[in-house]
């Protein structure tokens, strides 16, 4: 029987509240303070690497990758203890080529400066592989990990174990034979690899810096032809990347100390001569004169290829866009002007690894344009956005 209701009775009186719609449904269940843990960890290692590159490109400018002349991933992590052991590790680089050959005069104080360095470097590659381990096997166990990030996070230490063991792979190039220093194009695959392991964890961090929700909704919003640019000279920057490894491996850039002209020509002399002989493909990576060409003229197309892409990146309706693709843009001109610097300074060592640095720098900026013209941010009229 139904329960009789006043007159007076205020309407709606004993009824449940209505429900209030929640937004941001799609994202609700990804974990959003996972999300924020998982971001910090993987700063970390951006940085890590990031200052990793750094270290590698002194050691290699001092001289120093070929100090170590065996692999212990291990046992490696303790340097020389006693007087004892320093002489016995110099008694192991005495019998290396590059000490045969080029450093016969070299003391053991002196070989400790350069032990040091390569020494340091292989620390920090330990040091990142430990920060990977127990980062993603915590996030793992407490079942932290955002939905579909497992796969990614595994292969970005997946890569970090394959940088080590071509590492190792690199250094070997230059314990044999007549060699004084390690196979260019091996230092190129090196190199390579750690900019990839650099690029992808800049990625997965901005990635993880928004919401789900956010980058769907964002990406409906993509302006596609400015993607198409940015991905171009992504590709453009990371081939720039390597031919400026083969330009180090071989010293290529203390040969011809002059801008805009290569000692006077616009094609260097002998660019396909190879001293050690072999054909003609040989010379791409081994003369001095055509690597260096190489590097310049790539250069040269990095930065007239950039100047289209920021006069595209200049009309997008995104602020935040807007503002990426020029700095970009203005890394993209310093970087030119470092380079012209370390040719005229025949690759001094500070000049040299801020020109590093720099390659570093611009790297991480075109990704950050690009994935802000892949999932751009929505502001206000009054900023001048949509």
């Amino acid at each position: 029987m139904a329960t009789k209701r006043s007159i007076f009775e205020e309407v709606g009186a004993g009824a449940q509240p209505p429900v209030t719609p929640r937004g941001g449904l799609i994202g609700a269940g990804s974990g959003r303070g996972a999300r924020r843990g998982v971001r910090l960890w993987l700063v970390t290692i951006f940085l890590l690497v990031a200052a990793m590159i750094v270290v590698g490109g002194l050691t290699r400018l001092t001289d120093s990758g070929l100090s170590i002349t065996e692999w212990k991933p291990v046992t490696g992590a303790l340097p020389p203890m006693t007087e004892a052991d320093w002489t016995a590790e110099f008694a192991k680089y005495q019998a290396s080529p590059e000490f045969r050959l080029q450093n016969s005069q070299m003391t053991v104080e002196t070989f400790k400066s350069i032990f040091w360095w390569e020494w340091s470097h292989r620390q920090l590659g330990r040091v990142i592989g430990l920060v990977w381990a127990v980062g993603f096997f915590s996030f793992l166990a407490a079942r932290k990990i955002p939905p579909g990030w497992t796969g990614r996070l595994l292969l970005l230490g997946a890569l970090g174990g394959a940088q080590g063991a071509i590492g190792w792979w690199m250094v070997s190039s230059g314990l044999k034979g007549t060699m004084v220093d390690v196979a260019s194009y091996r230092l190129a695959i090196h190199l390579g690899l750690a900019f990839i392991i650099l690029g992808l964890s800049a990625w997965y961090v901005f990635l993880l810096g928004r919401s789900e929700s956010d980058l769907m909704q964002a990406r409906r919003a993509g302006e596609k032809r400015l993607v198409t640019a940015a991905t171009g000279m992504m590709h453009i920057a990371f081939l720039q990347v390597l031919l400026g490894a083969l330009v180090a491996g071989i010293d290529a850039g203390r040969g011809f100390p002059t801008w805009p002209l290569m000692n006077g020509s616009f094609f260097p002399e002998d660019a396909f001569y190879v001293p050690g002989g072999g054909g003609i493909w040989h010379a791409f990576f081994e003369n001095p004169g055509l690597v260096q060409f190489n590097h310049r003229m790539l250069g040269y197309i990095l930065l007239a290829y950039g100047i289209t892409a920021w006069l595209r990146g200049r009309r997008s309706a995104h602020l935040a866009t807007r503002r990426a693709f020029d700095a970009v843009m203005a890394m993209l001109v310093a970087q030119a002007t470092l380079g012209i610097f370390t040719a005229l300074t025949a690759a001094h060592v500070h000049v040299a690894i801020t020109h590093q640095i720099g390659a570093v720098i611009l790297w991480v900026l075109i990704l950050r344009a690009r994935h802000l013209a892949r999932y751009p941010i929505a502001g206000s009229i009054r900023e001048g956005t949509i």
